[in-house]
């Protein structure tokens, strides 16, 4: 290992180790360099583009030696794309140090007692996973390096894919995706093609023009099919066209939907999603349960994945029947549905209203009458008031966003002070930073990791807490 004198480029430094967000680890003289792209076991050279008192961020210059367990990727975007970051790194290892992610969360962020964590629950598929995909048309896509040299003429600028990396205005075009199985990427494939073929234009995100904004695809384990298109505008006559072509080039597609969205960003939650053929909705099955899925509910994007989730969820909930279980940042029900059935009583409470209107709808198809679900921010909900009215709770299950739990929630539950709380989570550190909050009453008992997501760096836990005596 040389450094050379301009103090910016490191030669010949090997990758030790695995940080967080999916980033290789090195150290050379006692400092930490973040590195992207690497393994552990690769050996490279490279150049530093963020300097901190206590770390460093590179990027790799030169490959010297590749990683004696490194893989090929299974996908031809990998490296431009930005998602499925581990590809190169073989299963195993992402497990073990996705086990390790969550160990270390709970070590150094929670600093609290904890058990041996349990071996995390490895995914039954590495790719097709998923159930969910969102992709962006895009007028002005990204050019790799090599479509660079292509004369400007002979160029297709034109694209459907997935953003790169910090780019909101750059859209990488997808040939094939290794995420989502079924119809998904012949659909996509199709759907540019016809509409480069029909002279419809692209969204311009920097200049907002265009007529095609999104398509959305989602799919079920039972076959069900439903497809949204994303129009930045009304125009009848070019969307019947789209759609109806659709239909009948795909009669697969059980629930054919659209949005008109004229906003300046893509976020269409406050949309009225409107039907072109089919339902509104797909049906998602779970251990005999039936979800009602629409065009802008959440359900879990891996499937199967999610029925281990929610399995765990309930084992260490350990019900009786004769338990109040409070469902907190309950979606559209799919716990407090799944854990119902072993429970006196279920209370959901959920921030979106619409996903509230899921919850019920998906207690009412499952003939479930032991559930009532409510909407609004979780700190203003959940209040002394409203726990005398649907009883104090034996039981609390978290599943928050990547945020975390609000500290005047942490407050109210140990207030609360019920027997087990169960905190599931898609960020092991603020899950940690929750648990240290908690500690003044309760204590690790648990700890579950869930592999949600091969190929990338995200997992999912399961934390059974219970009160101290």
């Amino acid at each position: 290992m040389r450094k050379k004198r301009t103090g910016e480029i490191f030669q010949e430094v090997l990758v030790t180790d695995i940080a967080a967000e999916g980033k290789a680890l090195a150290r050379i003289d006692g400092i930490v360099f973040f590195i992207k792209g690497a393994i552990p076991g690769d050996v490279v050279d490279i150049k530093v583009v963020k300097r901190q008192k206590n770390f460093r961020e590179a990027v790799i210059e030169r490959f010297i030696k590749y990683s004696d367990i490194r893989r090929n990727a299974e996908c031809e975007h990998f490296g431009v794309c930005g998602g499925c970051v581990w590809q190169t790194l073989p299963y195993q290892y992402q497990l073990q140090y996705k086990q390790k992610q969550v160990e270390e969360a709970l070590t150094h962020i929670a600093k609290v007692e904890i058990p041996a964590v349990n071996n995390i629950i490895a995914s039954d598929k590495e790719y097709y996973y998923r159930n969910k995909l969102e992709f962006t048309f895009a007028l002005q896509r990204w050019l790799t390096e090599k479509e660079m040299e292509i004369p400007d003429e002979e160029k297709q600028l034109q694209g459907l894919g997935f953003h790169i990396p910090g780019r909101f205005d750059k859209v990488l075009d997808i040939k094939k995706c290794c995420l989502q199985d079924g119809k998904s990427n012949e659909i996509r494939l199709w759907t540019k093609s016809f509409c480069l073929e029909n002279g419809f234009e692209f969204f311009d995100l920097k200049k907002q023009t265009g007529f095609l904004r999104n398509i959305i695809i989602r799919n079920s384990l039972n076959g069900e099919l439903m497809v949204i298109v994303v129009f930045a505008f009304e125009d009848k006559q070019k969307r019947e066209l789209l759609l109806e072509n659709m239909k009948n080039a795909f009669p697969e597609i059980t629930s054919l939907m659209y949005f008109i969205n004229t906003k300046r960003n893509s976020d269409y939650s406050d949309l009225v999603a409107k039907l072109y053929s089919g339902k509104d909705y797909i049906i998602e099955e779970m251990a005999g349960l039936k979800f009602k899925v629409q065009a802008k509910s959440f359900y879990q994007t891996n499937s199967l994945q999610a029925y281990k989730l929610y399995s765990v969820a309930k084992e260490f909930a350990n019900l009786s029947g004769n338990e109040t279980v409070y469902d907190l940042y309950t979606g559209t029900g799919t716990i407090a549905n799944f854990v119902s059935g072993k429970a006196k009583k279920v209370v959901g409470v959920e921030y979106i209203e619409e996903a509230i209107e899921d919850a019920k709808i998906n207690s009412e198809i499952n003939n479930i009458k032991n559930t009532s679900f409510f909407a609004g921010d979780m700190k203003d909900v959940l209040t002394k008031e409203f726990i005398e009215q649907n009883g104090s709770p034996d039981v609390i299950i978290l599943d928050p966003p990547r945020a975390g739990v609000h500290p005047d929630v942490i407050k109210t539950i140990l207030e609360t002070s019920p027997k087990r709380i169960v905190y599931v989570s898609c960020n092991p550190a603020t899950q940690a930073r929750d648990v240290q909050m908690l500690d003044s009453g309760y204590r690790v008992e648990k700890v579950q990791p869930v592999d949600m997501f091969p190929q990338t760096f995200h997992v999912e836990n399961v934390i059974l807490l219970t009160k101290k005596v």
